[in-house]
């Protein structure tokens, strides 16, 4: 997997089964993101640790078991989160065990897709959502997050 250094955007190859082995970029040395090929289990007790305090852009996709569209929107979310290499974190959060995020966000329709970045709740999707108009949402962020 390739991860791009935050510090000197340097495309480092990453064996995925390092396990915890905390990989570093092979030009100046600077620690690199975790690197996960699967989306991250956010809780209530974890959300503000995981998604708020994440150093890229998280996508978090809100769902439900019982949910038929968001087993739809699923593979579209694993899908970006062997992508992500590092440019942005993938995590799910089941509303069902999770109340107190939801509501916090007020989300009344599932699947909704949050993206947070640098703290903040930057845009919305509710209903299923193809991987391309997902992209075009974290390409978005990205792209704003490298003009800062």
């Amino acid at each position: 997997m390739i991860v791009v250094c935050p510090k000197c955007g340097a495309k480092n190859r990453v064996d995925e089964r390092a396990g915890s082995m905390r990989p570093v970029c092979g030009r100046c040395g600077a620690a690199l993101p975790a690197v996960s090929a699967s989306p991250m289990v956010v809780t209530d007790a974890t959300f503000a640790q995981t998604v708020l305090r994440a150093d890229v852009p998280f996508l978090l996709d809100c769902w439900a078991p019982w949910c038929g569209p968001c087993r739809m929107v699923a593979p579209t979310i694993d899908a970006l989160a062997a992508e992500a290499a590092g440019r942005y974190r993938v995590g799910k959060l089941n509303t069902d065990e999770n109340p107190g995020t939801a509501s916090r966000f007020d989300i009344s329709s599932i699947p909704t897709l949050l993206v947070f970045h640098h703290g903040k709740l930057v845009d919305r999707l509710v209903g299923v959502q193809s991987k391309a108009a997902v992209t075009a949402k974290l390409d978005g962020v990205l792209s704003t997050a490298e003009k800062a």
